[in-house]
């Protein structure tokens, strides 16, 4: 009886491993699927954000980029946009009358398989390649203007990354995470950290950054905790951090709060 006992309990285990071990293969191989949302567009899709809103195209190795540019007449700088994990440019570029009044073009691209980007990403070099290309398709067209690179969410690595390349003359992490890492051990503490293939780590991309920089935090954000942005607050001795009374990870642009601090910083 106990041998049959031990057996069925060693046998349970072996299953329990086996399982565990393909759950972590899958999470490896599907890495993309858990980490980007994209939401695709038809490529006869038409934006209503203003006739000065232009769709724009990024030639990359393998795929074309789509990205919308807001152009006033006489801007005084521009903003670069690196948006979050989910959905396109449809949900992303809302504001652009905030930008108007601020006379700053504003310029946002999809990433590879978003909106009407194609392509598929598939790697993190690959990504900030990417945005070094889109960035460099618009950049000549503001020297001696004001260059400001933003990043929300997932876009904050990249745009922290990007920054510490450029030196803009400011750079807004919305939302920000430390590294892909320390949000998996928030998350998903049972997944070891050397299966991330997306490291996307803000923090030693910040430690670069000797431009001014701006931390911008919902105080209620349960999908990427303050934590996060105070200890990036560390890194840099240049950066300020606004924290949003009330406001969580999606619905921070609804505080006038976060749009007044934004708005004080970009004029």
């Amino acid at each position: 009886m106990v041998a049959r006992a031990l057996k069925t309990l060693i046998g349970a285990a072996l299953l329990v491993a086996l399982l565990y071990a393909a759950l972590l293969a899958l999470i490896w191989w599907q890495q993309e699927r858990l980490i980007f949302l994209p939401a695709r567009l038809p490529a006869e899709h038409r934006f209503d954000f203003g006739a000065d809103v232009h769709e724009v195209w990024v030639e990359v190795p393998g795929a074309r980029l789509h990205a919308l540019h807001l152009r006033n007449p006489r801007p005084r700088g521009v903003v670069f946009y690196l948006h979050g994990n989910a959905g396109n440019l449809d949900s992303w570029f809302t504001n652009a009358d905030f930008y108007r009044r601020l006379n700053l073009d504003l310029f946002m691209v999809d990433y590879r398989g978003y909106g009407k980007s194609s392509g598929r990403i598939e790697s993190q070099a690959q990504l900030e390649s990417d945005v070094r290309a889109a960035w460099a398709s618009i950049a000549p067209h503001y020297a001696g203007l004001r260059r400001v690179i933003v990043g929300r969410s997932l876009g904050s690595a990249l745009a922290a990354g990007l920054a510490a390349e450029v030196q803009p003359e400011l750079t807004v992490l919305v939302s920000p995470y430390e590294s892909m890492a320390a949000l998996a051990a928030e998350h998903y503490r049972w997944v070891p950290q050397a299966l991330l293939r997306y490291p996307l780590r803000t923090d030693l991309a910040l430690a670069r950054v000797k431009s001014p920089l701006l931390l911008m935090h919902g105080e209620l954000d349960d999908l990427i905790s303050p934590q996060h942005s105070e200890r990036l607050l560390r890194i840099a001795p240049q950066a300020e951090r606004a924290l949003i009374a009330g406001a969580g990870h999606n619905d921070l642009q609804q505080f006038p709060s976060y749009v007044e601090a934004l708005a004080a910083r970009l004029r």
